[in-house]
Formats: structure tokens, sequence, C-alpha cells
């Protein structure tokens, strides 16, 4: 019986286990049926509050429509009338502070516009008892019905934040609403303040302060900034006159309740006065606004405010860049209005103006990223604008401009201004008193005072302009897109730029140089002195005038800078460049990025150009004489930093012959890495050609056009075969290509084979009808193979060419500064003539007739060409004569010819690098084609002439030779003699020692087609004067690939001089004209 223990004792325990489990599992559900209950109850107390609260919310509203007149409202809306009838102002309080404690925002969104509307209604009631503003009189319920006031027209701010203009039925609310605001802020239009009660103003101002105080807490500003915004930040204005009239009225009530305290001001301007175009509109839109805010001198109070710098960092940390942009268009245009604001505060002006541009400049790049956004003011920005920003931008950019207007440009100027002035009246008084004076002692005086006439660095006039100026050198930097504007304002300007050039003069010696360079020793690489922000100003405003003044402007009329002005400027900018990198005051690597170098380089390199094309600065002005060109030389042969980038950048620093050297150095070294210079141990390989004369262009087109260009830049040999079919004795050295070079450039550049034109002037350019040759593209990249090797081996050509075409060949005209209205006499004077005439007509242009389009005579027909898309149509204006007059220059000289000149450049600069040109200007690149144009150096030519035949440097015929070019001929003669000899009427540019052969002279007794050269009896009867028959009957002659001239050995010097002059006359070669 013990053995079954063990299953009793599981036994009880499984019951005990189960009896626990049932007692447990019954907890639960009871708990469970609890639960039950309890969320029953709460169900049915939510759904019975629910039931009781829509039962409540149901009667109130009925009550609200019992007041309203609700049944009425579709048939008086139907009229744009609503006449309810007029309860107690009691009633509607009572009945709205139910209405307003269950009120829900969408549900109720219309009955809330007719209690607005009956609200409005009530004020301008005769019962003064059913006004609203009646419970403002009653103890008992003032203090509440305060409080639903301000609920209610919390509730319209509310409203005016979601409503979209664009929208008829919103606009229609949002004036409702406004009017709120308009009537319960203010007390102008509350009938119980008038009469007899009078007396409760000040009670009901305190009032009306108190809500516009409690409504600023919740947010004002920022519900008119979003409502503006959806306005005014569009293309077309949505507002009317009353709209923005109201706004504008309801949000300086505030400040001036206030007294403009700093904390709403601050608001006001971070909200409202950041608007887009704000000013804009309102002085468009309604002017009486306008009259308000200048009134409230709201301008100077913000700008006394935007000076403090607690205020300033507030702002401007809560700005974002577009923002501060609009703020600054505003606050522009605001203080054109209230310009006495201007004059007053113009230190606290300049402040504001550019802290706000340097707001901006923080989010300007420069260049494209995945990070940047287009900004069409200040071009690549870091942040996005959105559509509503970019469609208000030509209102903002018209605010703007309002920066550099005349009127803003002579209120900032003003100290400028008065002290040239003054000077000027100084200066004319002691001119006068030298004239009148008759003691000399006196009058020396006089002119040294006159010369002396200088300012402080620390002067108020130099302190002002240097702020003035520093802001419009901010303003070019920031608002990129709009910096040819800037500069427009300010070059036109009447008087400015000659002004601020003689403030400049005034600083020192050599107009201000030497002041200028002592600040930069004293501090190398600060060049954030103020002064320098007057100069970079200065040079950025007149390189923008000087590419748009014409010649008659510029020579004639000398505006707006005297010539000698000119002069000034050229030779002190001239020689600070140089210091400023030579001496290392500025880095070279930093130099191109540097304002102050590329301003005043810009303005250098424009005057030298202006300089090239018609003289105006001493000889050798250009030159810096504080260094000799050999020291110079030896620093670039070093390699130093400085001398190669001034000769990249100011290469007309050296004197011309040293730069022709440099060229002919670089082509030399070339040529030795090429390895195609042949030595007495090395013979390159060469390219032989075969070369018909009849066919000479042809053939040496068909033969040299497919060599690759560093195969051109070798030896070319060439075979003559003559009218026989035979080949011509002897293949050449140099002589012979030299011949076929010389014919191929002589016909390709004949204006009878149309590939190109001349000038009046009789210079070179290419056709615009050359389509007439087959392959013409392809002849103008040969010919321009064929001139860059002229070029590469030293080779002299007569070939001239017009100015504008040079400055093409040299890239200029992709300069930003270049203009083609420059050139355009070098191509077309009588056009010239014309579109200058069409620049300065005074009348109506228009009455000319004139259109956007060219007229040219192809091939006996005419062909109208339109200078713009559509420009058949358009006339030429008063407004867009400037526009023509660049337009034709830049057809004429660029587009017309543009397919022939780029053939022409791409053949021409694979042998001649480009960067090498870099060194000369147009009439120098001539020079280096064609030679000096100077008349013949005699002395240099004997000294380096060779002689042959018998003749030597004593011999009688030679010497009567070199006296007859030295005193009978004249420096036209003497022209054709080298022409005659050599080709070219031009000697080489670095001497005849440098000519290639060597000039010759051979004495000959036979005629051409007997010549067999030097032999031992010529040789002898030339040497010891052996006379024969004085060869009277023959003319010299020459072999000009040799450049030799073989002249007979004349008896009397008179022969010599009769034949020679006769020989050189009738040989002149092809005429241009």
């Amino acid at each position: 019986m013990f053995h079954n223990l063990p299953d009793d004792s599981k036994k009880k325990s499984e019951k005990k286990s189960d009896f626990l489990e049932q007692k447990k599992t019954a907890r639960t559900e009871r708990q469970l049926e609890l639960n039950r209950d309890k969320s029953a109850v709460q169900i049915q107390c939510l759904i019975r509050g629910f039931i009781d609260r829509s039962r409540i919310r149901k009667n109130i509203r009925s009550k609200v429509d019992a007041l309203l007149g609700i049944e009425n409202v579709m048939n008086s809306c139907a009229n744009n009338e609503y006449k309810p009838k007029l309860k107690p102002a009691t009633q509607v309080y009572r009945t709205l502070r139910e209405f307003m404690f269950f009120f829900q925002e969408k549900c109720d969104a219309q009955r809330f516009e007719l209690v607005c509307k009956y609200l409005l209604v009530s004020m301008a009631s005769e019962d003064t008892k059913s006004t609203y503003v009646f419970l403002a009189l009653s103890k008992q319920h003032v203090l509440p019905w305060i409080h639903q006031l301000k609920t209610i027209l919390w509730q319209c701010c509310l409203y005016l934040k979601q409503l979209q203009p664009a929208s008829m039925n919103d606009m229609k609310l949002i004036s409702t609403y406004l009017h709120m605001l308009l009537t319960f802020t203010s007390t102008a239009t509350w009938k119980i303040v008038k009469g007899k009660g009078e007396a409760l103003r000040p009670g009901m101002n305190q009032l009306c302060n108190n809500v516009m105080g409690h409504l600023n807490s919740k947010g004002l500003y920022p519900v008119f900034q979003k409502l503006l915004m959806n306005g005014l930040a569009r293309s077309k204005p949505l507002f009317k006159h009353a709209t923005l009239s109201t706004i504008i009225t309801v949000a300086t009530r505030p400040l001036v309740a206030a007294n403009f305290s700093d904390s709403l001001l601050t608001v006001f301007i971070l909200h409202v006065l950041s608007v887009p175009s704000l000013i804009y509109h309102v002085s468009v839109i309604s002017e009486q606004c306008l009259i308000t805010l200048t009134t409230h001198r709201v301008f100077k109070r913000s700008l006394d405010l935007l000076c403090n710098e607690q205020s300033t960092r507030i702002i401007f940390n809560s700005l974002e860049g577009n923002y501060a942009l609009c703020l600054l268009a505003n606050m522009i245009q605001l203080g054109s209005f209230e310009i006495e604001g201007v004059v007053e505060n113009t230190s606290h002006f300049i402040n504001v103006v550019s802290r706000l541009l340097e707001k901006c400049q923080q989010y300007v790049q420069n260049k494209k990223s995945n990070l940047t956004h287009w900004h069409p003011v200040l071009g690549w920005f870091s942040q996005k604008t959105d559509t509503s920003l970019h469609e208000s931008m030509p209102y903002v950019v018209q605010q703007l401009q309002l920066l550099w207007s005349a009127k803003m440009i002579r209120i900032l100027f003003t100290e400028l201004i008065s002290h040239c002035e003054g000077r000027e009246r100084i200066q004319a008084n002691q001119q006068q008193s030298i004239a009148t004076s008759k003691n000399p002692l006196r009058k020396v005086v006089t002119k040294v005072k006159s010369s002396g006439l200088k300012v402080k660095l620390d002067s108020r006039v130099v302190e002002i302009t240097c702020q003035v100026c520093g802001v419009y050198v901010t303003t070019l930097k920031t608002l990129t897109q709009l910096s040819v504007n800037v500069l427009c304002g300010l070059s036109y300007h009447a008087r400015l730029l000659p002004q601020i050039w003689s403030l400049l003069s005034d600083f020192g010696p050599n107009c201000g140089t030497h002041t200028f360079i002592d600040l930069l020793t004293a501090s190398p690489n600060n060049i954030h002195h103020p002064i320098f922000q007057m100069l970079i100003l200065f040079c950025e405003a007149a390189s923008h005038l000087i590419v748009i003044v014409d010649d008659m402007e510029l020579y004639e009329q000398q505006k707006p800078f005297k010539l000698n002005q000119i002069v000034s400027m050229a030779t002190c900018l001239n020689q600070f460049i140089f210091h400023l990198i030579w001496n290392g005051l500025i880095e070279v690597r930093e130099a191109s990025i540097t304002p102050l170098f590329t301003s005043c380089h810009s303005l250098l390199m424009l005057l030298y150009a202006r300089d090239c094309r018609r003289s105006f600065v001493p000889p050798n002005a250009w030159l810096i004489r504080d260094i000799k060109p050999s020291m110079f030389i030896q620093e670039l042969e070093k390699g130093k930093k400085t001398a190669v980038f001034l000769l990249q950048k100011m290469p007309h620093i050296l004197p011309h012959k040293e730069r022709v050297i440099m060229f002919r150095k670089k082509v030399q070294t070339e040529k030795e890495v090429l390895g195609v210079i042949e030595t007495p141990s090395f013979t390159p390989q060469s390219v032989l050609i075969s070369v018909h004369r009849p066919r000479l262009l042809e053939d040496g087109y068909r033969q040299l056009a497919s060599l690759p260009p560093n195969g051109l830049k070798g030896i070319i040999r060439v075979k003559f075969i003559n009218e026989q079919g035979l080949d011509e004795a002897g293949i050449d050295q140099d002589g012979v290509f030299k011949e076929f070079l010389e014919e191929t450039i002589t016909r390709v550049f004949n204006p009878s084979l149309n590939l190109f034109r001349v000038t009046s002037d009789h210079k070179l350019y290419p056709s615009s009808t050359s389509f007439v040759q087959e392959n013409h593209i392809e002849l103008f990249e040969f010919v321009g193979r064929m001139l860059g090797k002229a070029i590469y081996e030293g080779i002299v050509v007569d070939v001239p060419f017009a100015l504008f075409f040079l400055t093409q060949i040299l890239g200029r005209t992709q300069s930003t500064t270049y203009s083609f209205v420059d050139d355009l006499p070098s191509l077309d004077p009588e056009l010239y003539k014309s579109i200058t005439y069409v620049k300065h007509y005074e009348d109506d242009i228009s009455d000319l007739e004139l259109t956007f389009s060219s007229d040219e005579d192809v091939l006996g027909k005419v062909v109208t060409h339109e200078l713009v898309p559509g420009g058949k149509a358009m006339v030429v204006t008063n407004e867009n004569k400037i526009a023509y007059v660049h337009h034709m220059a830049h057809f004429r000289m660029y587009i017309q010819i543009k397919l022939q000149t780029s053939a022409f450049l791409r053949g021409f600069r694979t042998i001649v690098n480009p960067d090498w040109l870099m060194m000369f200007s147009a009439a120098e690149l001539q020079k280096l084609i064609s030679g000096d144009n100077i008349d013949l150096d005699l002395d240099d030519l004997r000294r380096h002439v060779q002689y042959y035949g018998g003749f030597h440097g004593s011999h009688r015929v030679v010497n009567w030779l070199w006296d007859v070019l030295n005193k009978d001929f004249s420096p036209q003669e003497r022209g054709l003699f080298l022409k005659f000899v050599t080709s070219c009427s031009k000697p080489p540019l670095l001497g005849f020692a440098h000519l290639e052969p060597p000039f010759s002279i051979r004495c000959v007794d036979v005629s051409d087609d007997q010549d067999t050269g030097d032999t031992v009896g010529s040789v002898l009867k030339g040497f010891f004067n052996i006379k024969k028959k004085d060869p009277v009957g023959r003319l010299p002659t020459s072999s000009t690939c040799f450049n030799l001239l073989k002249l007979p050995n004349y008896h009397k010097k008179s022969t010599l001089r009769d034949k020679l002059r006769y020989a050189i006359t009738s040989n002149t070669g092809f005429e241009l004209s």
C-alpha cells in the first residue's frame, strides 16, 4: 500500500493547479466585464457629450444665425449688400461669447465672415447701444469683451494667413478681415468718441493699443508678411489701392503707438520691409501710404536701428540672402522718397547698404554647382529662390537701380563734388591772378601754389568718398547680373569720373602713384585700405566708359576726360601696375583675382589699345624707365615669376625690338626641339615639292595642305617646272622656297582672286563673297598656314592687313572690353561716320527709317542680312540706336566673314603659337609680317651686304649706288628699291643682319638669260675695274628669292641713278588698288 503514495501526491498537486487556474480565469473574466462596463459608460458619456455639444452648438449657431439674419444672407449677398437688423451690443457680446467658445475654423468660416460684417455694420450705426464697442463703456463687460475682441481679430489674422489673393472669393474675405483690423485698432471711425464722447478718446486709444499689443504678441507682422507675399510677390500685383493701403496703415499703427520702439521696428523690418518690391508697389498703387511712411520718417528710423549692432545682428541672423536683397531694395527706394533722410545720414545709409550687400554676398558663388541656383540679380546663389521671388525680381531691380541713379550719386558724392568745385574756383582765381600780375616772382609763386593743391588721406572728403566708392565696389561684386547697369549709371554721370580722377591726382606726384605704392610698401598685399576702393571703382567705371566712347568724343570733344587727363591716367597706371608686381607688393599668384590689379590692368590695356589705334601719349611713354630692358630680359631668362607675369600682362613695357628678338628665340627653340635646324653635322629631313609656275598656287596647295603642322615648320625644298615642263636649274637652300612663298602669298592676297578685299586705304581683309572660289574655306586655311610659315621663317611679305583683321588674328575680339565700333574705321570709314552720326543724332532717329538690317551687293544682287532675329521689321529708335550701332559693327567685322576668318586662324595657329603673339599689338603684328614702317637704314644695309662678281665695298659703282640711294632718292624711292630687291618695301624688324638670305650685290656683264653666275673672268674684270663698253642699254635686275641685286658695271653715276630709278618704278608688283 505504500507504493501508491507518490501517485496520490501528484494527483493532489494537479487538482490544486487546476483550481488556481480556474480562479485566475474567473478573476480575469470579472475584470474584463468591469472594463467593458466602464468602457460602455465612457462611450455613452462621450456620445451623450457629443450629442449634447452638437445640440448646444446647433442651438448657439441658430442663435448666431438669428442674430446675423442668416435667412436673408443669400438675397443680401446677391445684391452685394448686407444690412442685418442690429441688436443691442450686450446681446451680441453674449451670443458671440458662446459662438467663439464652440467655434470651428472650417465649419464656421462663412458664419465668421458674417459676424465680421455684422460688427462692421454695427460700427456705422447711429444707435450707440448697438455699436459693438459700446461694451467698452460697461465696467461689468469691458474685460471679457476686450478678450472677445482680441480673439475675433486674431481669428481674422489666421484666416488672412490662409487666403489666396488670386481667388476672387478669397479677395473679398481679405478685404473684410482687413477692414476688421483697420476698424478695431484705431478710434478714428468710432462714433462713441465723437461729439460728446470726445473725452473717451484717450481711454479708447489705450484700449486699441492694448489690442494691437496682443496681436503683435501673437504674430501680426508674420501674418502681414504672408499676405503681402501672396499678393505682391508676382509678376503682376493682385492688391488694389484699398487693400494695400489698409495693410500698410494697420502695419504702421503699432509702430506709432509704441513710438517706434526698437523691438517692434525690428519685427516690422524683418516681416514687412523685407517683402519683395513692397515700396515700389506702395508708390504705384497707394501713394497716400507712401506719404504716411515718409511723414513718420520710417526710413530714418529704420536706418538708425540698422546701424545698431545688436539690432542688426538679430535682423541679419533672421534674414535669408534673398530677403536681405529685398530689404536693401526697399530701403533704397524709401530713401529716394525720404531724401532728406539720406542727406542727413549719408554715413549711416552707406553703412547699412554695405552690410546688406555683404549679407547677400555670403550666398553668392563664382560658378555653377550642385549646391547653387541661378539668381537673376546675384548670379549663382547658394540658396534656392522660389517662383514668387523670381517673378518679383524685375520690380526689385528697378528699386536697386535707384542706388546708381543721378540723384543718388549726386547726394552720396556731395563732399567730392563740393571739393572739386572749390578746387576749380581756387585754380580759376590763381590763373586770373597769374594773368593779371605784373610781378614775375609772384607769378612763379602762384604757379607753385596751384600745383601744390593736395589732399590728405585722413581728410573728410577722402574718407566719405572712399566709403561711397566702397559701397559701389561691393555692389559690383554682389549684384553680378546688374554690374553693367551699375557701371552705366556711374560712368554716364556728367562729371563724376573726372572728379574722382581729380581727387586721386591730388594725393601726390604722378597722380597719387607714389602714395599708393607707399601704402602697399608699408604693408604688402594689404589692398583693403579704403583709398584703393576709390581707385578700383574709378578704373572699373572708366573702363566701361572708354569702351563705348568713340574717337570723336575722346579726341575732338575730349569728353568726359581732357586728353591730358587720359595721358596722365595711362602713364600713372602703367607705372603703378609695374611696381605693384615688380616690387612684390601683391603676390603674383593672387594678382589675377585681386580687384585692385584686375581693374587697373583692364583700364590700362584699354588705353593702350586706343593709343595703338590712334596715338595720344608721347613716344616711348609706355616703356618703364626704372629698369633696363637687358635686366628685365635677364630676369625672364632666370624664370622670375614677376618678370614672366609682367610680360604676359604688360608686354608693351619692353621695347618692340626686344619683343621681336624674344619671338625669334621662341621660334628657334621650337625648331631645335623639332629637329629642323640644319647644321654642318646634321641634315634634317626635308619635304620636296614640284611646282609648275603657271599652276603655282594649285600645286602648292595640293602638296602642302595635307602636310602636318610640324612638317610644314620644317625645311621645304621647291623645284620649279617651267612652261616647257622642264625642271629649272637647282633646288634651293632657302631662296627658291622664299620665291615660292612670296609668289603664293602675292597670288592669294590679290583681290582679283576674291579671297580678300581691300579697304579704301588698300588694306586687306577676308571677302564675304569668297564662296565663288571652290573650296574657299580650305583655301583660307591654307593661306593662314602660308602666312604663318612666312612669320615663322622671318620672311617679310608686303601684305598690309586691315587693323580690325589683325586684331582678330591676335584673338583680342574675345575680350569683354573689346568694341567692334572702335575698329570699324579700319574697315569702312564712311560706314563709321554714318553710325557715329546715328549715335549722336539728337532728334527722333526713327525719322531716318533705319532697321536692324544690312544690305550687301552679292554678284550684282542686293541681299539683306538681319542684324538680329526679325531685324528687317525692327525700327531703329532713340532707345535702341546704341545697340544698332554695335550690332552693325559686329556684323560687318565679325559675322559677315566669320567662316573665312575662322579657317584662316585655324591654319595660321597651327604654325605660329598664338601665345607668342600676345606680346604684340595689332600694328606691331603688321610690322612682324611686313617689316618696320621706317625709312631704310642705309648704314645698316651697307654693313650687312655681300658682294659678288668682282664688286667690293670700295668699288666705284658700289660707292655710286650708296651715294645715289642716300642723296638722290626720296624715302619712298628707297622703299621701292628695297622692294625691288627683296620683294618687300620695309626693312626687317631686327635690321639687315637678320635678313635671310643676306642682301647681296653682284656685278653682271651679260643679260639675265645669259648670266651663269660668277666666273673667274667676270670676277677679275669687276675687281680690277677692267673697262668694257658702258652698258647704258641695260637695266639693273634682281632675284628677290635670294635678295640679290644684279648691277651692271656702269661708267657714269648719272647712268646708274637713272637706270636704277627706272627699274624700281617699273617693277612694283601687283597693285592692291
